[in-house]
């Protein structure tokens, strides 16, 4: 598995990558959840960095060891561990959980596999319980 920068928005664009594929369906609603959003202007992540982050995040899944498929694609605990430790900054944690949150819920289902990076991430991380309601998006200051 790659490594990208701490609290980078390639980092960040991986966590939303791997919400979205945990179900083993990346759905419009979950991309079009990301614009509504915002998540873009929210972690400074340019929009053409999403896709190839998203590409490359399969692509290292299909060529890890051990990777685990059964209706969804998901990471085994210390690969998930790995990945939410390049967040490390606080405030960039709880607005990923949120966006996390709202992409899970964007297809008005949320798979046992989302709910495993949810909680492990709010573990994790030591952010909130947000309930499954998508949150509305920041405004301008």
């Amino acid at each position: 598995m790659r490594t990208y920068p701490t609290n980078s928005p390639q980092a960040v664009a991986r966590i939303l990558a791997l919400v979205m594929v945990a179900d083993g369906n990346v759905s419009k609603a979950e991309l079009d959840a990301i614009e509504r959003l915002g998540a873009y202007e929210q972690v400074g992540l340019e929009r053409n960095v999403m896709p190839a982050v998203l590409q490359t995040f399969c692509e290292d899944l299909l060529q890890a060891r051990h990777p685990y498929w059964a209706n969804a694609c998901q990471v085994d605990a210390q690969t998930l561990e790995e990945l939410l430790a390049e967040i490390e900054d606080p405030e960039l944690r709880a607005t990923v959980h949120r966006l996390c949150v709202a992409v899970a819920a964007a297809d008005n289902h949320v798979a046992d596999g989302e709910m495993v990076v949810l909680n492990s991430a709010a573990a994790q991380w030591g952010v909130g319980h947000e309930t499954l309601a998508a949150p509305q998006p920041s405004k301008p200051h």
